[in-house]
């Protein structure tokens, strides 16, 4: 699969078909650990990561900022802000008065994330998820300011519901302001259904781009964890990973499995393919925390998969 170059909003980015998540960064991976990762990635041809300033306050002793932070401090050891497509995010809680997408909190928030990551400019700047609160021409006034300014170049949105997303997009053409130009779902081979029922359709139409996340069902697709024992494993998170326990999930994983034996490879990588196949997904997002793990998700990028294995996975995962 070759890398393409998109327009996306008011700037080039260089889409390889995989985005590297950095929700670990500051969690489950070091400083030390994460710059390793991160030279690996650019360092085998890939450009696009993806953050958020939240990450990861979910973790105790973490206030957000923290992956973010070690980013931004990659990026002034490496010298490389220009090879690099930086994508992250605003309006998840981060701290009392600290979250939302007013015009206010927007401007006080991109000058937080610009000092962390130690970068003038955000390719892409994203709603962390919809906040009802906010009308939504102020929120896209404020993108629209910060357009102009030069601090972000193009905007998306991330846990979107599809009327939300499409009065976002018809506020922002009546209005003549910037428009999400990304979509951030939640889709996978298990979680197909939110996506694909109502979602899909209004990016496909509107040409958005899509860069799933929890694209490896929070490392269920890797097929580590296929019974409640082995949530134990590795740190997992049971409250993510419990939920594809079932029948369903059983089956999927078998579908996995035998796809990757067929091709030699792994079912993180066969899962990974498929969602780079599904038409109108852009790249799927995903995290590694060892040179091992990247190598896999690296390895997705060079697996074609024929019809009658994608015909397999459908099947497996079918959610209607």
């Amino acid at each position: 699969m070759q890398m393409q170059k998109r327009r996306l909003g008011q700037s080039q980015i260089l889409t390889a078909p995989l985005v590297l998540g950095g929700n670990v960064f500051g969690w489950t991976l070091d400083e030390p650990s994460s710059l390793r990762i991160l030279d690996e990635f650019v360092g085998a041809g890939f450009e696009f990561i993806d953050t958020a300033d939240a990450y990861s306050n979910f973790v105790p002793g973490n206030v957000g900022g923290e992956s973010e932070t070690i980013i931004g401090n990659w990026l002034q050891q490496r010298g490389n802000r220009n090879r690099v497509i930086l994508a992250t995010k605003v309006g998840n809680r981060m701290g009392p008065g600290m979250q939302g997408l007013s015009k206010a909190y927007i401007f006080r928030a991109v000058e937080d994330s610009l000092r962390r990551l130690k970068t003038d400019y955000i390719d892409l700047y994203q709603s962390h998820r919809d906040d009802p609160a906010t009308p939504l021409e102020e929120t896209l006034q404020a993108y629209a300011e910060l357009i102009r300014q030069g601090k972000v170049r193009a905007i998306g949105a991330s846990n979107y519901e599809a009327p939300r997303l499409l009065e976002a997009l018809d506020i922002a053409k009546r209005e003549s302001l910037p428009r999400y130009e990304s979509l951030q779902p939640l889709y996978n081979l298990y979680d197909r259904a939110d996506y694909e029922g109502n979602l899909e359709a209004i990016c496909r139409q509107h040409g958005l781009g899509v860069i799933t996340y929890f694209s490896l069902a929070s490392g269920f697709l890797t097929g580590k964890y296929r019974a409640a024992e082995d949530l134990k494993k590795g740190g997992a998170r049971s409250d993510f990973v419990g939920r594809y326990l079932t029948p369903r999930g059983e089956k999927i994983l078998r579908a996995l499995d035998a796809v990757a034996a067929s091709y030699k490879s792994a079912p993180a990588s066969v899962a990974l393919a498929w969602l780079m196949a599904r038409p109108g997904v852009t790249a799927p997002i995903a995290s590694a925390t060892s040179s091992a793990q990247l190598k896999t998700l690296i390895d997705a990028v060079h697996l074609e998969l024929a019809p009658a294995a994608l015909e397999v996975l459908k099947r497996a995962s079918e959610w209607t």
